[in-house]
């Protein structure tokens, strides 16, 4: 990355993405500062840059966009003069994206581009789902409908944090739809027919296998594309419910068999993370009707013990439960169960909805280069909103521009011969460090990092304060680049271990 265009990430990412951004309407030469903080946050570099001017004069306002800034009530404004003028200085190479196409195909239907809104709050209604589809989401997987209503508690929410980072985790102990069957039903009709080229799939969940084929049939006839099977909620109330299905194999078979009697339109099992090995149950689905597979939803989890009343979160009247962890660190593990149910010789080529800690398009490529044909999202759509999608639309087609792509498709599975079980690594070289002493900064971090976590191979020059290597000491762990903040540090020469041991 450019310095320029770090230097702007690194500002843009204190920006509080304000939904009427207040820079922007100070701002007199019309730059939307707004809008270009926004794409820089969600790694829409190139977005960006198309926002920019060919040049820009911030002398002679003196800084009303600052001076407007909402995060300067909190403590200090965004650097957003700053912003723009290290987004100046860098080179613009804007690919051009006109013959570059997100559409795809998935379970029959055909997308205008993959990114979905998954089964919770976030498609819920009729009118969130309309201001989705009007913005750019190809599709919805809806709420999960029952034929009983929840009794959901309050609060419901609540997350992770680390120093700015407001939502590295987000656990939530929300259920089904609290909407009756019938008005689901009719949230479906009339989305169908409003928006005829959107996907919409029905997340269903019975009590029984009367109950999941009855629920199949009735939302089919109400106009869902695909039928997706919620075998993964993990805080239902009740036996045979939601994550409770998905760790046994009996039931996923005999709910899919149900749920296939009912409809003969495509069917996703959605599989629970709660459970060592994916692939069993989603075999099973699979055998008993399924047309394919959506992964993952929330983890089972406990977090933020209050230490002073000794209550976790969300606190309900004094009490809290595990329940379902999601945001931006589960996507490693969303990402291992993609790969996993992808390179099984049962599963692989079968239709794979993935979702897991998605913000970006960066986020969405990965997962579908492992196998994902469609990208599902929900947690980052409630802390950013709807709006995501432009930078993930926008970014995804830069992408693949540069990476000479005309197609989503060509993305899907290209990092799955990378992904080899550990016994195939490369054992009998080592690839050390190279550190960049005109950047670094002296701060002696990778030393600390070395000497306390590694293997006491790094020591700060007496004179320079630069870090010195030792090579018989360095195993090529790459700590040091890891928590170098200046990113000083990089990956150097890789060496054959015979050679050290005979020099």
């Amino acid at each position: 990355m450019k310095d320029g265009m770090r230097k702007a990430r690194l500002i843009a990412s204190r920006c509080l993405l304000c939904s009427d951004p207040a820079c922007t309407k100070a701002c007199n030469s019309g730059i939307d500062c707004g809008r270009i903080l926004r794409a820089l946050y969600f790694k829409n570099e190139d977005g960006a840059l198309r926002l920019m001017p060919e040049k820009i004069d911030c002398t002679s306002c003196s800084g009303k966009c600052m001076n407007e800034c909402v995060r300067g009530k909190i403590d200090n404004a965004v650097d957003i003069i700053g912003c723009l003028e290290s987004l100046s200085e860098t080179e613009k190479e804007i690919p051009d994206t006109k013959d570059v196409s997100l559409e795809t195909d998935f379970c029959g239907f055909h997308l205008e581009n993959p990114f979905l809104l998954s089964s919770s709050v976030v498609g819920s209604n009729y009118e969130m789902v309309k201001k989705a589809f009007d913005i750019g989401w190809g599709g919805v997987c809806f709420k999960t409908v029952c034929k009983f209503i929840p009794d959901e508690v309050s609060p419901r929410f609540s997350t992770l944090t680390k120093e700015d980072t407001r939502m590295i985790g987000f656990k939530n102990a929300e259920q089904t739809s609290t909407h009756t069957l019938e008005e689901n039903l009719e949230f479906f009709r009339d989305l169908k027919r409003d928006y005829p080229s959107k996907l919409l799939i029905a997340s269903i969940m019975g009590q029984d296998e009367e109950e999941w084929e009855y629920l199949a049939r009735v939302c089919d006839e109400s106009g869902a594309d695909i039928l997706e099977l919620n075998f993964s909620c993990p805080q239902m109330v009740g036996e045979n419910l939601g994550s409770d299905v998905g760790t046994n194999v009996e039931l996923v078979k005999k709910f899919t068999a149900a749920v296939r009697r009912g409809t003969k339109k495509p069917i996703l099992a959605k599989m629970t993370p709660n459970i060592t090995d994916m692939t069993v149950p989603a075999r099973a689905a699979l055998e008993s009707g399924a047309d394919g597979i959506a992964l993952i939803n929330t983890v089972k989890s406990i977090m933020n013990i209050d230490l002073n009343s000794f209550i976790s979160e969300p606190k309900v009247d004094g009490k809290s439960c595990v329940s379902g962890y999601s945001g931006k660190a589960v996507k490693p593990i969303a990402l291992r169960f993609t790969a996993d149910l992808e390179k099984d010789p049962e599963i692989s080529g079968k239709p794979i909805s993935a979702m897991g800690g998605i913000e970006n398009y960066i986020d969405a490529a990965e997962f579908m280069s492992l196998g994902a044909g469609t990208i599902q999202v929900t947690t980052a759509v409630m802390e950013y909103g709807y709006r995501i999608v432009e930078d993930m639309i926008e970014g995804m087609k830069d992408y693949l521009a540069k990476a000479g792509m005309k197609s989503i498709n060509e993305l899907i599975g290209k990092a799955l011969p990378q992904i080899v079980s550990s016994d195939e690594l490369n054992r009998s070289t080592i690839e050390f460090p190279k550190f960049d002493r005109e950047t670094c900064i002296s701060c002696g971090r990778c030393v600390i990092s070395c000497f306390d976590g590694g293997h006491q191979a790094l020591v700060l020059d007496e004179k320079t304060k630069k870090p010195i290597m030792n090579p018989k000491k360095c195993v090529g762990c790459q700590l040091c680049m890891l928590v170098c903040p200046a990113n000083s540090i990089s990956p150097g020469k890789r060496v054959d271990k015979a050679s050290l041991k005979a020099g």
